[in-house]
């Protein structure tokens, strides 16, 4: 078609603005960018990337080519041989039941990082910006005056980065996948009404891993706006009745995904599944027999085909597949078994061994407090025991030190009466200024002193500090004569005195 025969009146306006669209990024002429629209369906986007890009080869053309220059049809003989034989042997077949992998795509939008310099920075390159934006304007008037300058400079990189620019001039602010999926689903129910589809609630790649993970059908829908059969492939195939009770039947195990090609994520989820035509649906499985993580598309529905169409390639691949599925579930839950018994033996085996570690403490701690407390009755007993013979060296070390009775012809001499705890009444006298610790101290070594005991040297025993286990006491009036006053005898008995021996347990010492 050439510039005199195009004429845009025969176009409509939807179209007049994709045209107007396309020229203003590829610079093309009308009349060669009109049968590029019309291969792609009318379709900005998929005609921006053909033009840069380059047009993958039609398959329909290819099909028609081949039959036109195909031989000969095969005798009958061929034909039932080829029917005995099956269509596996094929090479063209062998292609076609490959299957395309299906890639994890991860939505990475141009505008997600933007860098903003410092102020000091910004406030530097300020005249360099004015700059730039002069010669940008200037360049712009150059050329709308001279429009075949662009297309002799423009180059294949600024074509390319030109068109990522133009992917993002549909007034839709890019979001994260929940949030676009979310929009998504309310623009759907606001176009078209309530249905009971389930669209997942989130973006492409937690699809993809979700049917990975569950071995699940994941059925992917893209979706353009600008396209005519948009609206009656929605109304009349994908909310149908028949196709929506198929989608939701739990046994077919389908994770449902639908998006916009306005919007990135689907955009890129289109290039990536080879989407060739719009409206555009897919289902991405695990496939067990090309390796244990493969992901592919097992089948492509294209274009406006009726719902028992639709439900027919749905359950043909599905069938195809679910036995793969099935096999790769149950070596997973065997799987999943056998790590679960491991589990349980390895808690029970620690479960166990914890016990044993708490009763082999337990014994040791039994065995410590055992030894500890034979270790302290030790002490106790050889405490006892040295405090025996402390007692009984002091006693011989003082038995020694104490003075004999003085005579009856010596002056300031007391008479004292002592009563002994076993009974015994002792009389003796001591001389009047002599301390009364030295009356203690004759009561407490009577028996070394009246069994005489002292005709050795004993030395005083050393890190020992005898307490008197007893007071001295005057029965009538009851006086306790301590050691605390450090009197004489004479000062606080007198010339005579009738005195007790009372002991002095632990009680009377609190």
């Amino acid at each position: 078609m050439t510039d005199s025969e195009f004429d845009p009146s025969q176009l409509s306006e939807t179209q007049q603005e994709t045209l107007g669209t396309y020229t203003a990024v590829t610079n093309q002429e009308p009349s060669a960018a009109v049968p590029l629209l019309e291969r792609s369906q009318w379709n900005v986007q998929i005609a921006i990337a053909k033009f840069f890009d380059g047009e993958a080869p039609d398959p329909v053309a290819e099909a028609r080519a081949s039959l036109s220059s195909s031989p000969a049809p095969p005798s009958q003989s061929s034909r039932q041989e080829t029917l005995i034989n099956g269509f596996s042997r094929s090479p063209r077949s062998q292609n076609r039941s490959r299957l395309d992998p299906a890639p994890r795509i991860v939505p990475q939008p141009d505008n997600q990082n933007l860098y903003r310099p410092p102020f000091l920075l910004t406030l530097l390159l300020t005249p360099f910006n004015v700059l730039y934006r002069l010669l940008s304007g200037s360049f712009g008037i150059f050329t709308y005056l001279f429009p075949f300058l662009p297309r002799l400079l423009a180059g294949s990189a600024g074509g390319r980065a030109q068109t990522r620019r133009q992917r993002d001039t549909t007034g839709r602010r890019p979001l994260n996948p929940r949030d676009t999926a979310a929009r998504f689903a309310r623009e759907f129910e606001e176009e078209y009404g309530h249905h009971d589809l389930k669209f997942f609630e989130n973006g492409y790649a937690q699809a993809y891993d979700l049917a990975k993970k569950d071995l699940k059908f994941l059925l992917v829908v893209l979706l353009s706006p600008e396209h005519d059969d948009t609206s009656a492939f929605i109304r009349g195939t994908l909310l149908s009745p028949e196709v929506v009770s198929y989608i939701n039947d739990p046994q077919n195990k389908i994770i449902l995904w639908a998006g916009s090609v306005q919007d990135s994520e689907a955009y890129q989820v289109s290039t990536a599944l080879n989407c060739s035509k719009f409206p555009f649906a897919a289902i991405v499985a695990h496939t067990p027999q090309d390796s244990s993580t493969s992901m592919s598309t097992i089948a492509r529905i294209s274009g406006l085909v009726p719902p028992s169409a639709f439900v027919a390639r749905l359950q043909s691949a599905i069938s195809q597949h679910s036995a793969a599925l099935e096999r790769a579930r149950a070596s997973r839950n065997e799987q999943q078994a056998t790590r679960n018994l491991r589990e349980e033996q390895n808690s029970a085996y620690e479960r166990s061994l914890a016990q044993d570690r708490e009763r082999a403490r337990q014994r040791r701690e039994e065995a410590d407090a055992r030894l500890q407390a034979e270790r302290e009755a030790a002490a106790r007993t050889e405490a006892v025991e040295r405090g025996v013979r402390n007692l009984e060296q002091w006693k011989l070390w003082r038995a020694q030190s104490i003075p004999p009775e003085p005579t009856t012809s010596a002056e300031e001499v007391t008479r004292v009466s002592i009563r002994m705890t076993f009974g015994e009444r002792v009389v003796r006298k001591f001389r009047a200024d002599a301390d009364m610790e030295e009356l203690y101290a004759f009561v407490e070594c009577y028996d070394i002193l009246s069994s005489a005991q002292t005709s050795s040297k004993v030395a005083e025993p050393t890190s020992y500090e005898h307490v008197y286990r007893f007071r001295l006491v005057s029965p009538m009036p009851r006086t306790v004569y301590n050691l605390a006053g450090g009197d004489t005898i004479g000062s606080k008995i007198g010339r005579n005195g009738n005195l007790l021996v009372e002991p002095i347990d632990d009680e009377d010492e609190a």
